[in-house]
């Protein structure tokens, strides 16, 4: 969702601008991230997984 075109029932402005208190505290709750895995993530814990693998597999 984006807050490019909402408009702030307080202030009248645009939430992107970010005119009052109101405005910043939708656009930081909209434009929240936590954390996530992006796909790079994802394929570097794999080939990590994958030598951990291989080591275990061939070392004695």
């Amino acid at each position: 969702m984006s807050c490019e075109h909402l408009i702030c029932a307080q202030c009248a402005g645009l939430v992107a601008e970010g005119r009052c208190p109101a405005c910043r505290a939708a656009r930081s709750q909209i434009h929240h991230h936590g954390p996530s895995l992006t796909i790079p993530v994802v394929v570097a814990l794999a080939v990590m997984l994958l030598l951990i693998l291989v080591v275990v597999r061939f070392v004695p």
